[in-house]
């Protein structure tokens, strides 16, 4: 016998939701972005995941994996994963601090960097379509705006304890 079909929420209350959710609308733009760019870089070998992650490695120093983290609002154990495909190709390199063994650096290796300069005017380009459709101040703006939310985030998260 057939299950039941159950009953289901008013849809003035489901409309109001997908009207007024800040984190649908967020996740649908994010997925969006996602697909343009990893598809824009995919003759480069990477991913817009892959991208990001190593232009936050592209500096002096070697961060830690939990500043790593911390800077690219992912958790350690996300961020590791995302490590290793990178780590295999030889793009970076993980290895032990030698001020506090407990803690491991990521450094960009040489062909990582020489793989994101090579997918960088691909990035420009994509970037510079992208603002263009969405027109006028709307790019700034927008930026502006996703800036803020993480302080905003916190400010509720803190409220509530």
């Amino acid at each position: 016998m057939p299950e039941s079909t159950p009953k289901t929420l008013d849809r003035d209350i489901v409309m109001h939701v997908a009207t007024t959710c800040l984190c649908l609308h967020t996740q649908r733009a994010a997925r969006a972005l996602a697909r343009l760019f990893d598809t824009a870089l995919r003759p480069h070998g990477l991913n817009n995941g892959q991208f990001s992650l190593l232009m936050a490695l592209n500096r002096p120093d070697p961060p830690s994996i939990g500043t790593l983290a911390q800077f690219l609002a992912m958790d350690r154990t996300s961020l590791t994963a995302a490590l290793k495909p990178l780590e295999r190709r030889g793009l970076v390199r993980v290895m032990a601090d030698q001020a506090d063994r407990r803690s491991r650096l990521v450094q960009i290796t040489a062909d990582g960097v020489a793989r994101l300069d090579e997918a960088l005017s691909t990035w420009r380009a994509t970037h510079a379509a992208l603002d263009s459709a969405l027109g006028g101040d709307l790019p700034t703006r927008l930026r502006a705006d996703l800036r803020q939310v993480p302080t905003s985030i916190a400010a509720v998260t803190h409220k509530g304890s």
